[in-house]
């Protein structure tokens, strides 16, 4: 999941960064509706998770490259698509096509984003932030990258994995996130239950595209 935060200059306060595995996915703490670009709940449910029945197998080591490409190819130039891709047992996996409304798409684009936040229902806020223009200044005026493991004291991570909001009908697009039932998550449980869990972060690179891997 890579959830986008664009801060228009006066908000932008406190910015960080999240990892997970070797995703970069980059947040403004405004308190404010992001974009979500979720695999799971724009409908391909097979591509990720436990196991080799799975495109991209969880439980397997693996890079995720994500690319950050302007207007014009240039460091200087207007974000405008967000690319990624995986490398696993020296194999690369593209990120898949996914259909969301009347257009597929395999990337992270401004029509993607409004396109989702129509078919989901949601309020378009990133679009009225600026979209991934505003997105590329919060990256100009640079970032701290924070990795971490952690769990969610507001809604239990149900947000990421489960049926969210829990009282919405599944079948509602945008809703059915993963298969973690609605009354997982507490932070209680997580952490007495799972004292000794860990991530491991490896071979982080930044570049130039095409630069950070060899695959």
């Amino acid at each position: 999941s890579l959830s986008l935060h664009p801060c228009p200059p006066p908000l932008a306060r406190s910015h960080s960064a999240h990892a997970h595995m070797h995703t970069l996915s980059h947040t403004c703490h405004t308190h404010l509706p992001s974009l979500i670009s979720h695999l799971y709940v724009v409908g391909n449910q097979t591509y990720y998770g436990p196991g080799d029945e799975f495109v991209l197998d969880s439980t397997k080591p693996f890079t995720l490259v994500t690319q950050f490409i302007t207007t014009d190819g240039t460091d200087s130039g207007d974000l405008a698509e967000i690319r990624r891709f995986y490398v696993q047992d020296g194999k690369t996996i593209e990120n898949p096509t996914v259909t969301v409304g009347d257009n597929a798409y395999d990337s992270i684009t401004d029509q993607f984003c409004a396109e989702q936040k129509s078919v989901f229902g949601d309020t378009d806020d990133f679009s009225a932030k600026g979209g991934l223009k505003a997105m590329g200044e919060v990256l100009d005026r640079g970032l701290v990258l924070v990795m971490s493991i952690w769990d969610d004291y507001d809604v239990n991570m149900l947000w990421l994995d489960s049926t969210y909001p829990t009282d919405a009908d599944p079948s509602t697009p945008g809703v059915y996130r993963g298969t973690c039932s609605t009354d997982s998550g507490v932070p209680a449980d997580v952490e007495s239950e799972n004292p000794n869990a860990y991530v491991t972060y490896s071979d982080i690179k930044v570049g130039p595209i095409g630069s950070t891997t060899s695959a």
